[in-house]
């Protein structure tokens, strides 16, 4: 959830002290139904499963929050898929136990998802080892937990957020540890740098970006030809023409995107000297 996240959990939190909830209703051309994701990524993974020729199967969400707002997976539950939402937080994951009822195929867990805890926790829930569509987002140590997951599981699509203010070939994540907690600010998640080394090492292609989001196929099963990280960022992100309106809060790291990237890195350093010896930063 990038600093998106920071006005929305924000909002949801102030309305659900009153008893109120935020939904987003815009609505989807292709089907009719409602666009439940954030960008419209909803379509996006629509049409890349048509081109892997995956009509239903299993998915996994990794920081499913309310099982709705800004959701990758609430289409295809609705659908019929099988799935498993996985989300920490107990108000939202409440709101995903409410909102599941309508959708009996996917199981729920309430963990905040690690490195150590994710494949046992995919295996007690019988996911398997090529399950069709992976979402991750849980704005944190990122890297690490798709790194061991990917040593168990082959998804056959990802969608995985990433941390769009960082340009290519920056590699930058936060690094696991146990406490972490986002603080709502910049620190969080990986580069697409990062995202697609850890991408090659597993062999799978980036074939999209979709604003903050990099969709990954397994190289196997990609009909599209790999996209370097610089190609991808400038084409899904860099040059969409509304993406300082969508993303405004990136602004005040604009300036990262005309400078070489040895200065990037030190610039990073500098606004993450807090959180020295907690993450990864180079070129």
């Amino acid at each position: 959830m990038a600093p998106f996240g920071t006005l929305r959990h924000v909002v949801q939190r102030a309305l659900a002290a009153a008893g109120l909830e935020l939904r987003r209703t815009r609505p989807r051309a292709a089907t009719g139904d409602r666009d439940y994701s954030n960008f419209g990524e909803q379509d996006v993974i629509a049409a890349h499963l048509a081109r892997l020729g995956i009509a239903s199967g299993t998915f996994v969400d990794i920081g499913a929050a309310d099982g709705e707002t800004s959701s990758n997976t609430r289409a295809l539950a609705r659908a019929g898929w099988n799935g498993l939402a996985v989300e920490g937080d107990p108000e939202s994951f409440a709101r995903l136990a409410w909102r599941a009822v309508d959708t009996p195929r996917v199981r729920l867990a309430r963990a905040f998802v690690t490195p150590d805890n994710v494949v046992p926790l995919l295996e007690a829930h019988g996911v398997p080892a090529d399950f069709a569509f992976l979402s991750l987002d849980i704005d944190g140590y990122d890297h690490f937990v798709l790194a061991a997951l990917l040593e168990a599981f082959r998804p056959l699509l990802m969608c995985v957020e990433f941390n769009e203010a960082i340009p290519p070939p920056v590699r930058f994540t936060v690094t696991y540890h146990p406490d972490h907690t986002w603080a709502l600010d910049h620190f969080y998640g990986q580069s697409l740098a990062m995202v697609d080394t850890l991408a090659r090492r597993h062999d799978y292609a980036l074939v999209d970006v979709h604003y903050n989001n990099a969709f990954l196929v397994a190289a196997e099963r990609s009909a599209l030809p790999g996209l370097t990280a610089e190609a991808a960022y400038r084409r899904g992100y860099l040059d969409r023409p509304d993406r300082r309106q969508r993303l405004p809060w990136n602004d005040e790291l604009e300036r990262l995107q005309t400078m070489p990237p040895a200065a990037v890195v030190a610039d990073l350093r500098a606004r993450f000297a807090r959180y020295e010896g907690r993450y990864i930063c180079e070129v």
